[in-house]
């Protein structure tokens, strides 16, 4: 356990964040200004008045005592503006008063936030690129491999953010799986025969329908459509042809992009493949994972590498023009042995993308349970895992286009989507770097409102659970309609 001061409550959540990048899965609870126990961490993080601003912090630890005093010259501008700024110089403090005392290998140093690329793009633009470089590295702590992963995916990434103007991307979601995966922290149910997909397509339907008359009335026009998951091809063909027709008879098209999750190989037909193409979907992911049948097996997805083969060439036999596969580095009872066997796999099917995820260990997950049942990489081998990622893809003509980080991630490192050039999914760039407006319908998805003036994201979330989504969606839609009419 650790206990935490802060004269910044409103704080205590993102400092929570700085502190698990050492201690990781610990509880963090708030403390009082002097309320030290020997047997556990305390850390003290306040700002000192002044002409600068000064964030004095400590850590206590049983292993000693440190101190760290970060300053930084006072911040003109809104609320908004200050409240940022106040908030970086106390995560920073905190973590270089913990550096100090404790052991990590933090390649992204005290950044705690899931979009490093658009800090850097802001940084670029507000500084200029070699002071946001600087930047980044001086007072973040970034190490200089991965600022340069990230400078790569910013200079890919510019074309797609031009000449936008009152686009959006259309999410459909299909919150289904045939089996919930160790490791799955994601909003998903599995499908039995008692699962009444009836009533859930029916609700999908009406918001599909709701969804875009708000975008028409509002103005906007369709940049990209994304069926994503759980796992959409867990529908049935029929189902599969009634939703996507239906979604593209209400909006009127996909925009210049359209991409199906089909994501499980054991759910994947050349006849649900075959309605896929047929609606006009050029992209499809097809998500091993890994290549090795014992760790198939032992996370809980019930099909074989022979089948991930099998449906990937049937997709290629169809034509579509992009076909994605992800795989994760560290999963249990893996080395780096393991993932290469899975990366040279995948370049003998040579797919148009690959994206390379570090294994997160959420606390919603099987496995947070049952971590000593299993063997995990430490963050060194993890750190050679996701290496192996990136030089399998530079083998088979790929560069990084898209990245995002998650909490308690193997390592502290990152999942990075890679495209041979052409080939570049355009939703998950505007979804990551949150530069396009997005209307999102299904159980637990998330529509977004960007106010690229103000540089301000407002969202509005469907219900997570099924029966209450089912039951609210013309109350929610009414929210996105006063939402997208501000």
């Amino acid at each position: 356990m650790v206990r935490i001061y802060t004269d910044h409550p409103e704080f205590l959540n993102d400092i929570a964040d700085v502190i698990r990048l050492y201690l990781h899965m610990e509880e963090v609870i708030p403390a009082e200004e002097n309320q030290s126990m020997g047997d556990e961490v305390f850390i003290s993080a306040v700002m000192e008045p002044g002409e600068d601003w000064r964030a004095v912090c400590r850590c206590i630890a049983p292993k000693g005592e440190s101190r760290y005093v970060y300053v930084h010259p006072a911040v003109d501008g809104g609320e908004l503006v200050q409240k940022r700024y106040l908030k970086r110089c106390l995560k920073i403090g905190v973590f270089r008063a913990m550096a100090k005392l404790f052991e990590g290998n933090l390649p992204w140093g005290s950044l705690t936030g899931i979009r490093p690329t658009r800090l850097l793009r802001e940084l670029i633009d507000e500084k200029g690129e070699a002071e946001a470089i600087r930047f980044m590295g001086d007072e973040f702590d970034v190490s200089p491999r991965k600022l340069a992963l990230a400078k790569e995916i910013v200079d890919i990434q510019r074309p797609f953010m031009q000449n936008i103007g009152n686009g959006a991307d259309v999410y459909i979601g299909i919150p289904f799986c045939r089996t919930r995966c160790l490791y799955c922290s994601f909003l998903s149910e599995v499908r039995t025969k008692k699962t009444d997909m009836a009533a859930y397509i029916e609700a999908l339907k009406k918001d599909i329908r709701l969804g875009s008359a708000i975008l028409k009335d509002s103005g906007y026009h369709i940049r990209s459509m994304y069926m994503g998951g759980g796992t959409p091809t867990v529908l049935t063909e029929d189902e599969l042809k009634d939703v996507l027709e239906y979604a593209l008879e209400q909006y009127g098209g996909y925009g210049s992009e359209f991409t199906v999750e089909a994501g499980r190989p054991d759910t994947i037909t050349k006849e649900k493949l075959k309605v896929i193409r047929a609606m006009g979907a050029g992209r499809i992911s097809i998500n091993p994972q890994t290549m090795c049948g014992r760790t198939l097996e032992l996370v809980g997805r019930s099909h074989r590498p022979e089948e991930i083969i099998r449906a990937y060439h049937d997709a290629r036999e169809l034509g579509f023009d992009s076909i994605n596969m992800d795989v994760i580095a560290g999963l249990p009872g893996e080395n780096l042995k393991d993932v290469k066997h899975t990366l040279e796999e995948i370049k003998k099917l040579d797919p148009h993308n690959l994206t390379v995820h570090t294994l997160a260990i959420k606390r919603s997950s099987k496995l947070k349970g049952m971590l000593d049942e299993y063997s995990l990489p430490d963050a060194e081998e993890a750190e050679a895992m996701v290496n192996a990622g990136m030089q399998a893809a530079a083998d088979m003509g790929m560069k990084p286009y898209y990245m995002y980080r998650q909490k308690y991630m193997r390592g502290n490192l990152e999942n990075v989507g890679y495209a041979k050039p052409g080939t570049e999914c355009m939703y998950n760039i505007d979804m990551m770097e949150e530069t396009v407006s997005i209307m999102a319908h299904g159980a637990g998805a998330m529509t977004k409102r960007i106010f690229d003036g103000e540089c301000r994201v407002e969202r509005i979330p469907n219900p997570k659970d099924i029966g209450t989504y089912i039951a609210k969606v013309e109350a929610v839609a009414e929210e996105k309609r006063s939402l997208y009419s501000k």
